[in-house]
């Protein structure tokens, strides 16, 4: 069996998508580049398919209010550091680094308030359920590949109603490595029963399209996530730009 975790994008990749599916037909209406006809779809978790920073916030905010010594934080505090994962978070809002003594305690209290407030305020982005629904009539296999680790990924899953729609859920510490490695995404494509060459993975974070890239997937960047002004997603080396959940929609609806 060929080993997809070798592949590199390009010419390689196309060939053997190619020769699977035929002639591809590719979409231009969003970019430059638009993922060709594809047969699964994977999607990042916080920012991508979920709007999770509300739920982060309310956490990080409980705790701050137990400590008494920060002032709260806004959404616009937190968006760019969410794809950082949640010490950037911590370190944001507590004003201390990691080596400082009394971080592992601030930082395990944050994770606890989220775990137990786990669907509080976070809710799928508007236009998502729409997505999920034309994937799933038209018969097409979707999963989630999250760097968030399991605990917390199944729980929010089973809370917003996708734990028993999704074919996959591969969480940060369900492989060794995590994303940007392609570990999570090939490990996804075994369990949707399919290949890299012909699924999509979107996300938006550098890291899922380095990981997507690395895999052999399509790749696509949802710019309405949670992306630092000064990131510049257009660099990131991505088939295509979504910049809402309407996008996603009208790409598979154009679809053939």
């Amino acid at each position: 069996m060929r080993d997809y975790g070798s592949l590199v994008r390009g010419e390689a990749s196309l060939g053997i998508f190619s020769r699977i599916m035929g002639e591809i037909s590719i979409p231009h209406r969003y970019t430059r580049h638009s993922p060709a006809k594809c047969r699964a779809i994977l999607f990042d978790l916080d920012g991508t398919l979920a709007d999770t920073a509300p739920g982060l916030l309310f956490a990080l905010n409980q705790v701050i209010a137990e400590e008494g010594s920060a002032s709260p934080l806004s959404l616009g505090d937190i968006h760019p550091l969410v794809s950082q994962g949640g010490r950037a978070m911590a370190r944001r809002a507590f004003g201390i680094d990691p080596e400082t003594p009394d971080f592992s305690r601030l930082f395990e209290r944050f994770l606890a308030v989220y775990r137990d407030n786990i669907a509080t305020r976070t809710r799928l982005f508007s236009g998502m359920e729409a997505v999920l629904a034309q994937i799933e009539a038209r018969a097409m296999p979707w999963g989630v590949v999250t760097n968030k680790s399991g605990y917390l990924t199944n729980p929010l899953m089973k809370a917003l109603g996708l734990d028993r729609r999704a074919a996959c859920i591969v969480s940060g510490d369900t492989t060794t490595h995590r994303k940007p490695y392609p570990d999570p995404l090939l490990l996804a494509c075994r369990q949707l029963g399919t290949i890299p060459p012909i699924c999509l993975y979107i996300g938006d974070a550098a890291k899922d399209i380095e990981a997507g890239l690395r895999a052999g997937t399509h790749t696509a960047v949802a710019l309405f996530g949670y992306i630092s002004p000064s990131e510049e997603p257009k660099m990131w080396g991505a088939d295509c730009l979504f910049s809402s959940p309407q996008d996603i929609f009208d790409w598979l609806v154009d679809s053939p």
